[in-house]
Formats: structure tokens, C-alpha cells, sequence
């Protein structure tokens, strides 16, 4: 079964190492190939910054107890689609910043699929 994902390539920026584990096995699974995980927002921003063909990425909006605002922000500067990963909902985000797709965490490989379908404009096939 195809996913209308297979060869993208996905930043994860994620602390809690049992998640970004997870995500890295349902990219796996979707036929992506997954960058990182960053467990800090240095690192993202690092990733970001360094990594030359991203096609989109999973943010956590907590990340070791700092917001990835500011990788969100280098991401939408060179246009590259994220999708945002929390706890507390789309609710939980700055007026900025709501609108872009994002999933709740606990999350199913579903929902990860359908929000990276919709942040990088792909039809679900």
C-alpha cells in the first residue's frame, strides 16, 4: 500500500526518546526517511540549517521544556511544511501559529500520515 510519502525525507524534533522512536518507525513504515531526531532546539535549528533536502518536518512544541517556535520559524523562512506535535491541542498554540497542521499527542500512525498528507499539499490517494 502506498502512502503518497515514500521517499520524503522528515525532520523529527522530539526530546521524549520512546516518541521520537515511534515516529521514527511509522516514517519507516510510510516509505520516509527521517532526520534526527533533534532532541534540543539547537540541534533542530542545526538540522535545519545543514540539511539541504528536507520535504517537511514533526515539531513537539515542548522540547526539553523550551518551545520549537524558532524552528518553526527557520522552517516556514525557507518554506519547508511542519506539522506540530503536543499535548494540549491546536488551542494550546500561539495565535501565530495556529492554523498549521497539528496532531495531539497521544497520536496513531493515522493521524501522523493524514497531517504530513495535508502540511506538504499531497493527495491522499
Amino acid at each position: 500500500m502506498t502512502t503518497g510519502l515514500e521517499g520524503r525525507r522528515v525532520l523529527v524534533v522530539e526530546d521524549e526518546s520512546l516518541v521520537a522512536l515511534l515516529l521514527e518507525t511509522i516514517l519507516e513504515d510510510m516509505g520516509c526517511s527521517s532526520i534526527g531526531p533533534a532532541g534540543t532546539i539547537e540541534e533542530a535549528l542545526q538540522l535545519v540549517s545543514t540539511t539541504s533536502s528536507l520535504d517537511g518536518a514533526l515539531l513537539d512544541v515542548n522540547v526539553a521544556g523550551r518551545v520549537v517556535f524558532p524552528v518553526a520559524q527557520a522552517l516556514a523562512e525557507r518554506e519547508i511544511p511542519f506539522v506540530f506535535s503536543t499535548g494540549h491541542g491546536a488551542g494550546g498554540l500561539p495565535d501565530e501559529w495556529r492554523g498549521r497542521p497539528t496532531i495531539q499527542k497521544p497520536f496513531t500512525e493515522a493521524s501522523v500520515r493524514d497531517s504530513l498528507l495535508g502540511a506538504l499539499g499531497i493527495s491522499r490517494a
